[in-house]
């Protein structure tokens, strides 16, 4: 067969005689590594050998791509592990949110469109190999690395090394998690092969302990017998802090990388086992403002057949990107000034795009992949796109002002009176809005307002009429306030517009972190609404006739889809909308922002219901004429 051939021939920058030296020293690493996997009564097993993978007894090459279940709704699960399977994928790659799982401490959730173990199961079925990139932490461009935010409320916790506080909530989470993925490992008849340690923590740290004791707890606590890994870029710092020789180091890059240097430098670290890129990245995110990412097929499969012609594995990160639904976006930077939120689409120019369908890119890997590792079995074909739905124009005919104090009651989950500002962590929350009020004495003159420090957007008001808008991406933003003698209502509204997902700025606490100065003079006493925006519903009796173009508001329209029509995936356009959210029938489709480069949320089939569809925007800024939001048949990500 085409890899037994492929076994026989010489791995290209193996072993040499600059390297017999370091092996000498790399026999403990290499019991360690023979041990994943062990093999069963069924004589199943996947395991290092060499210079390579083994499988029951066969080489092995991984040819990964990633798809992150918590991206995608369930019911589509199948059908976009098919399209990835037809572009020549034998094994897919998934991240596991900590914060989707845990989202209150000690509250734990693995069903519904969180079924790790359904996911891996349709895998399976699809014949798929899996590998399971566990948290703690995940990076993702994902919200605060799939971190939960209840850590931030922690007093002297620290994040992501061997703290003991930390490390507690993490094994308390792996003691719920691994039980699930331990029986779905290979040698146990399950399809799991290999198991990340941390991630890319080459980038972020270097606590040995830490990752020692991350290996430990799986290998001795949780029966994980399957390979482990560590994924770091290929420099020389990121080899050696972001891994331990008790697992596999593997490297990550962009397509088009100097492969052959990198996998010599890998070599350096790791002078025998099998090459593995576990991230080669075959497009990239967008941030809100940039120019949408495209990467050419060309280009992925040139690099593709590269990596394979050095008879190394590859997992191309991402195979299908998914969405980022709800608030769950991160965001890059974090230094003063510098910070960059993800748009809502995480498509990545991915060969199955982000609603589904197979893209040239998966045409051109394929064609890769059966020109050299060939398939295991029948080759599956590539599916066709799935139909989409026009559904054409909603109009917004309601509206429920969020200041109006009947509508702030209903949507807030708490109201706090403190003497400082509260971060949302503080107050039990994770994602969404915070409004803070507080009375104030004029006479005001273009008096400067400044907020120490904003995380992340704040939309500032005196007595309900707004003055302007103060934001952590942009310091050169400023308020002022003029204002008469007397009391005066100063009302903050903070959005959360996700936490950073990547390097030495992950302490994010959302809302206002210090505090509130008029003309360098800290203000006091404030009465706190937490507003994840999770409770719409609960607007119910406030909802009014369309009047005015007063913001911050939300906006209600319904539409009907016949019994006869096919429940289909749509796009949602909102031109002339400025910024904010939208919400079908209770299922939030992201945030929306007139500077794009996103123009269309992704409405998927399943969220559409026939008969009597309700449609929600939160409009901060200016809503559009007419009151009007668009579904579409085509996604535009700019």
């Amino acid at each position: 067969s085409t890899m037994e051939g492929r076994s026989r021939r010489s791995v290209v920058l193996g072993i040499n005689a600059s390297t017999i030296n370091a092996l000498v020293l790399l026999v403990p690493l290499l019991v360690v590594l023979a041990l994943g996997s062990a093999g069963t009564a069924e004589g199943r097993y996947f395991k290092i050998m060499g210079d390579g993978f083994s499988k029951d007894g066969f080489a092995y090459f991984i040819v990964g791509g990633s798809m992150h279940y918590f991206r995608s709704p369930a019911v589509s699960w199948p059908a976009r592990l098919r399209v990835l399977h037809s572009c020549g994928f034998n094994t897919v790659t998934t991240y596991v949110p900590w914060n989707m799982h845990e989202p209150q401490p000690n509250k734990f959730v693995f069903d519904g469109d969180l079924d790790i173990v359904k996911f891996i199961k349709a895998a399976q079925d699809e014949g798929l190999l899996v590998i399971v990139r566990p948290p703690p932490f995940i990076c993702a461009e994902w919200e605060f690395g799939g971190l939960p935010s209840w850590l931030l409320a922690v007093p002297d916790l620290q994040l992501r090394c061997s703290e003991t506080q930390y490390l507690a909530y993490v094994d308390r989470f792996f003691a719920q998690l691994m039980p699930l993925l331990a029986p779905l490992q290979y040698s146990r008849g399950g399809p799991i092969i290999a198991f990340q340690i941390e991630n890319e923590y080459g980038s972020y740290g270097n606590d040995h302990e830490y990752l020692t004791h991350l290996v430990d707890i799986m290998r001795q606590k949780h029966g994980i017998d399957a390979v482990l890994f560590s994924s770091n870029g290929a420099g020389a710092q990121m080899l050696e802090g972001g891994a331990v020789n008790s697992t596999l180091r593997t490297i990550n890059g962009p397509v088009g990388m100097d492969i052959a240097d990198n996998f010599r430098t890998l070599r350096q670290y790791q002078p025998i086992g099998p090459l593995f890129v576990t991230e080669l990245w075959d497009g990239w995110m967008d941030h809100w403002g940039e120019n949408h990412h495209t990467v050419s097929p060309t280009v992925t499969a040139e690099s593709i057949h590269t990596i394979l012609r050095m008879n190394a594995s590859v997992n191309v990160y991402m195979a299908h990107g998914g969405t980022n639904f709800g608030f769950m976006n991160g965001a890059n930077g974090g230094d003063a000034g510098d910070y960059q939120p993800i748009v809502t689409s995480y498509d990545y120019d991915a060969p199955v795009n982000e609603s589904g369908d197979a893209t040239p890119k998966c045409v051109a890997i394929r064609q890769v992949v059966s020109a050299t590792v060939g398939w295991e079995t029948s080759p599956v074909p590539i599916p066709p796109p799935q139909p989409k739905a026009a559904y054409g124009p909603v109009r917004l005919s309601q509206e429920a002002v969020l200041l109006d104090p009947e509508v702030l009651s209903k949507v807030a989950t708490s109201v706090t009176k403190s003497v400082t500002p509260p971060t949302m962590e503080k107050l039990g929350q994770d994602y969404g809005f915070i409004d803070l009020l507080t009375t104030v004495q004029g006479p005001f003159s273009d008096s400067a307002v400044s907020i120490q420090d904003v995380h992340d957007r704040a939309l500032i008001f005196l007595d309900g009429k707004f003055q302007g808008i103060l934001a952590r991406y942009n310091l050169s933003m400023s308020v002022s306030l003029t204002a008469p003698p007397g009391d005066h209502i100063l009302d903050i509204l903070v959005e959360n517009m996700g936490r950073i997902n990547f390097g030495p700025w992950l302490w994010d606490p959302k809302g206002i972190t210090l505090g509130v100065k008029i003309e360098g003079q800290f203000r006091y006493h404030w009465t706190t609404y937490t507003l994840p925006m999770t409770n719409l519903s609960a607007i119910n009796s406030a909802w009014k006739p369309v009047s005015s173009f007063q913001t911050p508001t939300f906006y209600r329209g319904t539409f009907d889809i016949p019994a006869s029509q096919p429940l289909l995936d749509s796009f949602l356009s909102l031109p002339g909308w400025q910024k904010g959210f939208a919400v079908l029938n209770g299922h939030n489709l992201g945030r929306y922002w007139a500077r794009g480069p996103q123009k269309t949320l992704y409405a998927p089939g399943s969220f559409f219901v026939r008969g009597t569809n309700e449609l929600i925007v939160f409009e901060l800024e200016a809503p559009a004429w007419g009151f009007t939001a668009q579904f579409s048949a085509f996604a535009n990500l700019g």
